[in-house]
């Protein structure tokens, strides 16, 4: 067996946290591309087909405001190629800057077969500490029929050679909204089939209400909706539906299936490496990040239910203080977890939503705020979008911010910051300063009426 000082699975933030180890013996197990999930089908690819969704969403919307413009065709092959022409060719020159700084780098996958060692293709590999970062993947789930048809997922769904005509989206969560924000934009006639009453119903309620309105008058949106079997159809698939209203077939080119994500925990028989994992396959880790098996961290998709870039990113960071300085090892506090979908309208969330605060009976102060209520609402004809804020009526502290409009994951980041260090609504209220006349007004706005 090659035995190692350290042994990182996986080179998404697991690539991130390897400076500052040349000291050590080093190997990168990755057995796909590096940069995860988030550079090569995640965040970054989709979200540069958003920016792109929204130059033609906002032209197409822009004569409202006195300006009459027309979307041509869009290239969809132009618009592919301009993301993955791009982030395609940091796989190489990732994999060798880090054979080049010393690591050995094996691009099989491995898997445990006891704690701290790892069988890679023909060989066996040990080492003082491991790292497991090795994400999640989407989950297919068990639908009559679906293993007889093509369909897509996240992973491959943005590297299809044609736009499609239309598109059956499986799934109202924030995969569903922002393709089929994506696709709509584009000019595909898209069907969402979710399974729940509304879509995004993770988000605060009447953020989730407010967009399963809008997304409703751009795609045929089915709520309560079970999908009982797929088949084969003349050019795609047929969905088969059950509503409360009775059975519907959804006939549409494309299938696109995005029900939920499972962590890589099993890819590596965490099991055989001795880990605990948890009810969902999730990696059990410490605030801290180490595992069951003393010498064992884990970090990012694998381990928590956030399964957000920024996230595993704060996370790669904790762990290379931690294994580099023992003698002083942090934890991190992840109760302020904000994050953003990047459909249309925008959408940004951190802390409590008004109905988890029900249901734990924490008493809540509430405030909205519509962007009409500010002069740059005005500016964008804006009638739909709002700022949310709840806060502790006692101490005075925001429990939780929820935004659905333009810009809503710039616009949320000073409450982000105000619930991370504890400022009251009063003093980010009235003693900062907001520019009139930008949409953070909306903002002040929420916090004045606390």
């Amino acid at each position: 067996m090659r035995h190692y000082d350290l042994v990182v699975l996986g080179t998404g933030s697991g690539n991130m946290l390897l400076g500052g180890f040349a000291h050590l013996r080093v190997a990168v197990v990755e057995p796909d591309r590096f940069g995860g999930t988030c550079l090569n089908r995640g965040c970054i690819p989709s979200k540069m087909f958003v920016v792109a969704a929204d130059a033609a969403e906002g032209a197409r919307a822009a004569a409202r405001l006195g300006v009459h413009a027309r979307v041509e065709p869009v290239d969809w092959k132009a618009v592919r190629d301009r993301v993955f022409h791009r982030i395609d060719p940091l796989h190489d020159s990732a994999l060798n800057y880090r054979r080049e700084k010393g690591a050995d780098v094996y691009t099989e996958e491995g898997r445990f077969v006891a704690p701290r060692v790892l069988q890679v293709a023909d060989e066996r590999i040990t080492a003082e500490t491991f790292i497991v970062a090795v994400g999640a993947r989407p989950v297919v789930p068990d639908i009559p029929g679906l293993d007889t048809v093509p369909f897509h997922t996240s992973d491959t769904i943005m590297r299809i050679d044609d736009l499609p005509a239309s598109m059956a989206v499986i799934g109202g969560g924030f995969i569903a909204a922002e393709f089929g924000h994506v696709f709509g934009a584009f000019g595909t006639d898209v069907t969402i089939v979710q399974r729940r009453p509304r879509l995004l119903m993770e988000e605060d309620e009447q953020v989730s209400a407010r967009f399963t309105e809008l997304a409703s008058k751009r795609h045929r949106v089915l709520l309560n909706a079970a999908v009982t079997s797929v088949e084969g159809d003349a050019g795609g698939v047929a969905v088969a539906v059950t509503c409360p209203d009775g059975d519907h077939v959804v006939r549409a080119a494309m299938l696109l299936v995005c029900v939920g994500r499972r962590p890589n925990s099993d890819r590596v028989d965490a099991v055989a490496g001795g880990l605990e994992l948890d009810a969902h396959g999730h990696i059990v880790t410490d605030s801290a990040y180490r595992t069951s098996v003393p010498g064992v961290w884990a970090l990012g998709d694998v381990v928590n239910h956030f399964q957000l870039k920024h996230m595993a990113n704060a996370e790669s960071r904790l762990v290379r203080h931690n294994v580099l300085h023992p003698q002083d090892v942090r934890t991190l506090d992840n109760r302020v977890a904000p994050h953003a979908v990047f459909t249309s309208p925008q959408i940004a969330s951190v802390g409590l939503t008004e109905q988890e605060a029900r249901r734990r009976g924490i008493e809540y102060v509430v405030s909205v705020r519509d962007y009409a209520d500010t002069a740059y609402g005005w500016a964008l004809e804006d009638t739909t979008s709002f700022v949310k804020v709840l806060a502790n009526p006692v101490d005075r502290t925001v429990l939780g911010a929820h935004i659905i409009g333009p810009q809503a994951a710039t616009l949320i980041q000073p409450l982000i910051q105000a619930m991370t260090l504890g400022l009251t609504v009063d003093r980010i209220g009235r003693d900062v300063l907001y520019i009139h006349p930008a949409l953070t007004e909306a903002v002040e706005q929420a916090l004045l009426d606390l």
